[in-house]
């Protein structure tokens, strides 16, 4: 048995997932590391692996087959090529890297050659000899790996920079099969290993790459780590803290050595910085990392990515937002600060201490809310986006002066794909008031402030999903503003944006989202929401205040929080 409580040599799952235990020393600051977020450094490009058809047959797909493919359509109607389609011939020759821009549902494979830099038949045998295990590898090279960026214009980032990573390290593929495989399992399609016992291959292998404390092996931990992540956002069972413990891992492996050099370590660190915000709001906590100074996340494109592109200004994990991140990264950690400041209230701490934390608390809540007001995203060179398409008439904005002039037009799926992007952006915006307004100031759900933001959040998230772009991100606006909705429009936004989410990402956390925002409207139309556990006053009137303890994420307006503790689970909306 290994020190993570499995037996290495296992070949059929626990009954239970392992629990990490990273053993590192107490996670330091990464304030020092806060100015390392920039361009990512030239690398080799890798080219991707995507074959243009899979070479083996895949174990009982099913009817999950015509809907993981129903979307994959060009901008005319047509049909693409299909992800899954089974063969038994082998291929002889590997067709040149198409340049073509990926369809919106980004599951159409590229006929390019592998990573590993040999291609083998059958497809993706570089990998491994077992026919199951190469249908997982092709699932996250044509499905997930498309889901979860917004820019692959000249390759997905997962496969050009975490790919490769594989074949010096067997967690990573172990992580990728136990991803792939939870992803299928979700989708009702069994594979003859189960998605847990790639887990815990993956835990033990990781535990072995850390007692090696190499350098060399930063990327390969940080690549692990990252993908156990999805894969437990992904599972979702019950009210796991594991999120929270790999990000703790990550941040000290981070710490350890604050410097990345290459593209695959910015890239990884991006990740980081996404999911460790996410789940900080999620979960009612401050972020494990630092701050970002403002202008310091620039946008991360994929390898090889053209300077003049109609996607200059999107990041491949962040789109539109990342200018708007150092704000949203402020803004979670203001539930902590409430929180000290109830818990030193209901202490009777000194009165000193309490106008210290209360000055704090006001002092950056308006610093907050005068920056979301002024934020717009900043919008590629050559897109303007189409007045009518949003009741925001004010949110349409054009370029800035010292863009360049030689500009490219975006290309008709191109503009789809960047309204998409550039409207998921804005559900950020006024989600981010929503959550200030209810969650900090305690402002009840009626308030009108509330409301118009709410409402605002679901006609971005509705448009994000009616340009059928990307929705990997979407979760968290999403259900921030459903959980408030209050009228039949406003829901029936919510109720068609959750729909096309869950079809299109496929995912456990989307469904439970879901119902939980069902169970908060039942409630709330119950009368059983009160007035937000007696915060109706906000933050600033100690009689408005709740007692330290029975507040979860420091927020009256969070009856989300109480629903979720209720039913047993705990979301993280990545």
């Amino acid at each position: 048995m290994s020190d993570f409580g499995y037996d290495s040599e296992s070949v059929s799952p626990p009954e239970s997932s392992a629990e990490v235990d990273y053993q590192f020393p107490p996670t330091p600051d990464l304030s020092h590391a806060s100015n390392s977020w920039n361009a990512p450094s030239p690398t080799p490009s890798y080219p991707l692996i995507s074959p243009t058809e899979s070479l083996f047959t895949l174990p009982d797909f099913g009817s999950v087959v015509e809907e993981l493919a129903e979307d994959v359509q060009d901008g005319d109607g047509s049909y693409i090529a299909e992800p899954w389609t089974s063969h038994t011939t082998a291929v002889t020759t590997v067709s040149q890297q198409t340049s073509y821009y990926p369809d919106l549902a980004m599951i159409s494979p590229c006929s390019v050659t592998s990573p590993l830099f040999e291609f083998h038949s059958p497809a993706f045998s570089e990998f491994t000899d077992r026919p199951n295990r190469r249908a997982l590898v092709d699932h996250f090279c044509n499905i997930l790996s498309h889901l979860i960026v917004f820019r692959e214009e000249t390759g997905n980032p997962f496969q050009q920079l975490v790919l490769p990573l594989t074949r010096q390290s067997s967690p990573v593929l172990n992580a990728i099969f136990a991803l792939a495989s939870a992803h299928l399992e979700y989708r009702g399609v069994q594979n003859e290993e189960h998605s847990l016992f790639f887990h815990n291959q993956a835990i033990q292998g990781l535990g072995r790459l850390i007692e090696q404390s190499a350098k060399s092996n930063r990327n390969e931990i940080l690549a692990t780590i990252m993908l156990l992540i999805y894969y437990e956002v992904l599972v979702q069972r019950g009210r796991s803290n594991l999120v929270d413990g790999h990000l703790k891992g990550a941040l000290t492996i981070m710490c350890t050595n604050p410097e990345p050099s290459d593209s695959t370590s910015i890239f990884l660190e991006r990740a980081f910085r996404f999911y460790d915000v996410i789940a900080a709001l999620s979960n009612g906590r401050a972020p494990l990392s630092a701050a970002p100074t403002a202008g310091c996340l620039m946008p991360f494109p994929p390898l090889g990515a053209p300077v003049a592109s109609p996607l200059s200004n999107v990041d491949t994990l962040l789109g539109m937002a990342t200018t708007l991140w150092p704000i949203i990264h402020r803004l979670s950690s203001l539930v902590t600060l409430k929180t000290d400041l109830q818990a030193a209230i209901w202490s009777n701490a000194s009165a000193s201490k309490i106008a210290v934390l209360r000055t704090e608390l006001e002092s950056t809540t308006q610093a907050i809310e005068a920056a979301l007001s002024r934020w717009q995203p900043q919008l590629p060179p050559g897109f303007i986006p189409d007045a009518t398409d949003s009741d925001d008439a004010e949110e349409v904005t054009t370029p800035t002066p010292h863009q360049p002039v030689d500009i490219i037009s975006p290309t008709i799926a191109e503009r789809s794909r960047l309204h998409s992007i550039w409207h998921n952006a804005l559900a950020y915006r006024h989600s981010a008031f929503v959550y200030l307004y209810r969650s900090v100031h305690g402002y009840p759900r009626s308030h009108r402030a509330v409301q118009e933001h709410t409402h605002h959040s679901l006609l971005h998230c509705a448009a994000t999903v009616k340009h059928e772009g990307p929705m990997g991100a979407l979760l968290w606006p999403l259900f921030v503003a459903a959980c408030e909705a209050v009228g039949e429009r406003d829901r029936g936004l919510a109720e068609q944006a959750f729909e096309k989410v869950r079809k299109r990402q496929g995912m456990r956390n989307i469904e439970r989202a879901w119902e939980i925002v069902r169970e908060v409207w039942r409630r709330a139309d119950a009368g059983e929401a009160g007035l937000g556990c007696g915060m109706e006053k906000g933050v600033n009137e100690q009689e408005g205040m709740g007692g330290p303890g029975g507040m979860e994420g420091g927020g009256g307006g969070d009856l989300w929080r109480q629903v979720s503790r209720e039913m047993g689970v705990s979301v993280v909306f990545g």
